[in-house]
């Protein structure tokens, strides 16, 4: 028998992270589950070196640390008004919020909190764009600890050629 301890919703506040979010929920409470609600606050202006940034956009990165404060604690928020308050009753549900690449950030934390399940939306791109821009759900796939749910925006779903 499967047995679901703990499970991990990362959102991006997308519609199609919307669209997972029920896949989540409904297996949290089937098993009775630790429910994750993870926000990866990707700012790819950290990534750059500041010496470039700082030529370019001083003013920029002299604010960063704010503004990432600041997208933090939006991120807390909505995570905090994403789940239904009478969902939550008699439930141990976990909001937290981390700063990097998403998937990076999404596959360290599913390993510290030794999570049992990965729900997580698709945007379902086009080839094209997924070639230029890469997929994050693929990459959580390949590299989770555990099993990962994808679930697909509608109006994207097979058909046969």
């Amino acid at each position: 028998m499967i047995r679901l301890k703990s499970i991990l919703w990362p959102t991006d506040f997308s519609p199609c992270a919307k669209q997972s979010q029920k896949y989540a929920l409904a297996f949290a409470e089937q098993f009775d589950a630790h429910l994750h609600l993870l926000h990866v606050v990707h700012e790819a202006a950290v990534e750059i070196p500041e010496f470039g940034m700082g030529l370019a956009f001083p003013a920029y990165v002299e604010n960063l640390p704010k503004r990432l404060a600041e997208l933090e604690e939006q991120s807390i928020e909505k995570l905090s008004h994403s789940v239904p308050e009478h969902w939550q009753e008699g439930r141990h549900v976990t909001i937290a919020v981390k700063h990097g690449p998403p998937f990076i950030e999404i596959i360290r934390y599913a390993k510290e909190h030794e999570t049992d399940m990965i729900v997580l939306g698709t945007h379902g791109r086009s080839a094209l764009t997924h070639v230029l821009l890469g997929s994050v759900a693929e990459r959580i796939v390949r590299k989770a600890p555990c099993p990962v749910l994808t679930i697909r925006p509608e109006g994207h779903e097979f058909v046969m050629p």
